[in-house]
């Protein structure tokens, strides 16, 4: 079984009968998805997103990658390439979990929660945590802008459910999650995006931390060189498959192409033994997924 653990359910860049198209075609049997957390974005052209992975990817030059990619409006709207996109103060969970209430086969669910939205996240967590298929919590502390060390009552919460919390680090303070491991050491923490933004750095720091792992999602955060990094500092069984569809790479059809990050994985990791435990088995293991 492949598990993609890393899925946004934008209907209005993917609609569903075309993702599950997709999915078959790319070999991938569940996906966990999440709400979205911005209205539709523009894909970048590639030539923009391979620049944008080699400024982040190095430590002299990250603070302009960061300068790039860390703008916000006055609205609190993330900005790229100059153009606002509205960003959605409490991403609604409700879709997502109709979904994996419809089709339970296909289909896994994270709650989406941010603290400080008017919404408290433990009530948020609660309210969708009993139904089958629940994986675990997403947030956002980069783009939703707040510290990690916020999500410390939903960590505790977590920790006897034996669910993980995935999060999208930001910059600075919004990236400085060792405060909240600390707090909480039975956490079963994933960081988005080979540990983006901090990369090598962040996965010399989190070594030590077993119970923390990275996802390899996203084409422009993640290229094969992070990939690679990841895999050998943490090694396979700290690392999981995911895309961050239906943000990424584009087919020749102009959408959102499924098959390409798995078909990275399967070209730099051809033993079969790595592969199951990058696509299924660490998710699986993760998450509590019979």
């Amino acid at each position: 079984m492949v598990i993609d653990c890393h899925y946004h359910l934008e209907q209005r860049l993917l609609p569903l009968d075309k993702m599950l198209a997709r999915m078959d075609a790319a070999g991938v049997d569940r996906t966990a998805l999440m709400a979205v957390v911005t209205e539709p974005i523009r894909e970048p052209s590639k030539t923009l997103v391979c620049l944008l992975r080699v400024l982040l990817a190095r430590d002299f030059s990250r603070w302009l990658g960061r300068r790039l990619i860390e703008k916000f409006d006055a609205k609190g709207n993330v900005v790229i390439l100059g153009r606002s996109y509205r960003t959605y103060t409490h991403p609604d969970n409700g879709p997502v979990f109709d979904l994996v209430r419809r089709q339970p086969d296909r289909f896994l669910g994270w709650a989406f929660v941010r603290p400080g939205s008017g919404v408290d996240p433990v009530a948020e967590m609660e309210r969708w945590a009993g139904t089958s298929g629940f994986v675990g919590v997403k947030a956002h502390p980069f783009w939703h802008r707040y510290e990690p060390l916020q999500l410390l009552p939903i960590a505790r919460k977590l920790i006897p459910l034996g669910k993980p919390l995935l999060i999208h680090a930001g910059f600075g303070p919004h990236g400085n999650f060792f405060p909240l491991l600390e707090s909480a050491p039975g956490l079963k923490l994933i960081i988005a995006h080979a540990g983006f933004p901090g990369y090598s750095e962040t996965l010399r720091q989190i070594r030590p931390y077993k119970n923390v792992t990275v996802d390899l999602s996203q084409t422009s955060y993640v290229g094969e060189a992070a990939t690679c990094r990841a895999v050998e500092a943490l090694g396979c069984e700290r690392c999981l498959y995911g895309t961050d569809g239906p943000y990424g790479f584009r087919d020749a059809h102009g959408a959102f192409d499924y098959g390409f990050l798995k078909s990275r994985l399967e070209r730099l990791f051809p033993d079969p033994g790595v592969r199951r435990r990058l696509m299924s088995d660490n998710f699986a293991d993760l998450a509590g997924i019979v």
